[in-house]
């Protein structure tokens, strides 16, 4: 049996079996070290926020069965994308691909900031009014679609080995979990993270309150592309633990908070003052 028959054979289990055990370990840490206060009840949040979860993951699973782990070995199989073009090894098309498709995900990131209607539907992921490892998968359900439908185009486009888009899968939910967690880590040893990944210290800015800020900081997995394109910001001037969470507009937590309100709040009222194209 080969990699793509086995990883293909054992998808689920292993992205499940990463997605619960560092779920498990952020929660822990979350508990022992907190970086911020909640506003809100952890368990009316946390109830919500992981239906919202658990309602995209089926919708996920009724429209793509095969997901984009599927849509990978139809590329290997037909011949399609650029690196089914080229004999590399393994690992360097690996890396090559994961790298790409996270710049892709930063792309996206960037343009649902930048697009009023796209902005409707990515605004239920900052409205949150705390931030936690549930922040982090707390997406609308079109949003998740959407983003799937990216994923897709650009595994055919690119054509990955099944190895590297599992690996990236994995990857970015790790990563999201963990950079949304509301952990404390020595500014020191974050200082060092930050060169490699996203951490908490950084991402959170990107949730402030104030737009230029929500405007900054796009990285989900890799940091790198934030300092290439000059949305890098380092600290919120208000400090970690001053600085305030969540869309200026949107406050009640019965809104933005529960899943109704979350389901509805692309529908309510104009795209504010978040976009990048109102950032000056």
């Amino acid at each position: 049996m080969n990699w793509n028959d086995w990883v293909l054979g054992n998808e689920l289990p292993i992205r499940l079996s990463f997605f619960f055990g560092i779920f498990a370990l952020i929660a822990l840490w979350e508990v022992f070290s907190p970086r911020r206060q909640l506003t809100d009840s952890k368990g009316a949040r946390w109830i919500n926020n992981l239906g919202l979860i658990a309602l995209n993951s089926v919708v996920l699973r009724l429209l793509f069965p095969a997901a984009a782990v599927g849509m990978a070995v139809v590329a290997q199989e037909q011949g399609w994308g650029v690196l089914n073009h080229y004999a590399l090894p393994l690992p360097l098309a690996a890396i090559m691909a994961v790298v790409a498709m996270d710049f892709v995900i930063y792309l996206q990131h960037v343009m649902v900031h930048a697009v009023p209607l796209l902005w409707r539907l990515h605004r239920v992921h900052h409205a949150d009014l705390d931030y936690d490892v549930t922040t982090g998968a707390r997406f609308h359900t079109i949003e998740i679609i959407l983003s799937m439908l990216i994923k897709m185009a650009t595994i055919t486009l690119l054509g990955p080995p099944v190895v590297a888009v599992v690996i990236f899968e994995v990857l970015l939910n790790a990563t999201a979990m963990f950079n949304h967690g509301n952990i404390s880590i020595p500014e020191k040893i974050d200082r060092v993270l930050r060169l490699f990944v996203v951490t908490p210290d950084m991402h959170r800015v990107h949730h402030s309150i104030h737009a230029p800020l929500a405007n900054s900081n796009f990285g989900f997995n890799l940091p790198w592309w934030d300092r290439l394109f000059g949305t890098y910001v380092a600290q919120p001037p208000e400090g970690h633990v001053a600085m305030e969470i969540g869309v200026n507009e949107f406050r009640d937590p019965q809104k933005v908070d529960r899943l109704p309100g979350m389901l509805m709040l692309p529908f309510v009222r104009q795209p504010g003052e978040y976009t990048i194209n109102r950032r000056w």
